[in-house]
C-alpha cells in the first residue's frame, strides 16, 4: 500500500501545496532556484510553503510570496473554420484574479493564426496589469515569441509583432515585465486555463 504524499512547492511556477508527484515537477522542472518537498501530511506541507501565517488566499492554495508578486498567464488559438484569432489569460494581484479574453478577425492579423492570439493575449494581461497600476509583472507563456518580439529579438516581419514590440516597448518603460516560459500542454494550471480560454473565445472550445 503506497503512503500519501504532499507536495510543497515554495519558489516555482505557481507555489502550493500538490497531491501528486507529477503536478508537482511541471511546477518545478527548470525553474530557476526551484524549492519544493514532499511530507507525510498537508499540515507540514502547508508549514514549509507558507509558515505560520494564513491566509484565505493560502489556504486557496496561493502563497504569500506569489500575492506579493503579481502574475499573468497568456494563451492564444485560432480556428480554422472561421479565420477567427482568440486569446486568453489572466492576471492574478493582491489576490485576486482578473480574466483576459477576447478575439479577433483582420485577415493580415489572422494570417498569423494562433501568433495573432499569443501576442493580444501578453498585451491584454500587461494592458491589465497597467488598469491596476501594477508596477511589476510576471508572464508565464508558452509560445517563445511572446518575449523574443517583445525584447527584440526576433525580427518583426509582421505588422502585428512590430504592433507588439512597440506596445510592450512603452509599456515597461513604466513597469518592470518579468517572462517566464513554460511547456505547453503539460499540466500546469495556470497554463491550461489560458489555453481553455483562449479556445473558448474563437468558438475552438
Amino acid at each position: 500500500m503506497s503512503v500519501k504524499k504532499y507536495y510543497a512547492v515554495k519558489n516555482g511556477i505557481l507555489p502550493g501545496v500538490y497531491e501528486s508527484w507529477d503536478e508537482c515537477r511541471n511546477l518545478v522542472h527548470g525553474y530557476p532556484g526551484a524549492i519544493y518537498k514532499s511530507f507525510p501530511t498537508r499540515a507540514e506541507a502547508e508549514c514549509f510553503v507558507y509558515g505560520d501565517v494564513r491566509t484565505p488566499e493560502a489556504d486557496a492554495g496561493t502563497s504569500e510570496e506569489a500575492l506579493r508578486e503579481p502574475y499573468a498567464f497568456v494563451d492564444g488559438s485560432y480556428n480554422a473554420a472561421t479565420g477567427v484569432f482568440g486569446y486568453g489569460g489572466f492576471v492574478v494581484a493582491d489576490g485576486q484574479k482578473h480574466v483576459v479574453q477576447g478575439s479577433g478577425s483582420d485577415p493580415e492579423l489572422a494570417s498569423m493564426r494562433n501568433v495573432a492570439g499569443e501576442i493580444f493575449g501578453c498585451m491584454a494581461a500587461v494592458e491589465k496589469a497597467r488598469e491596476l497600476k501594477l508596477s511589476e509583472l510576471t508572464v508565464y507563456y508558452d509560445y517563445a515569441g511572446i518575449e523574443q518580439w517583445a525584447t527584440g529579438a526576433w525580427k518583426r516581419n509582421k505588422a502585428g509583432t512590430a504592433a507588439y514590440h512597440a506596445y510592450m516597448q512603452t509599456a515597461r518603460q513604466s513597469m518592470k515585465i518579468r517572462f517566464v516560459k513554460v511547456k505547453g500542454h503539460s499540466g500546469i494550471p495556470g497554463n491550461e486555463e489560458a489555453d481553455r480560454l483562449a479556445k473558448e473565445a474563437c468558438g475552438c472550445a
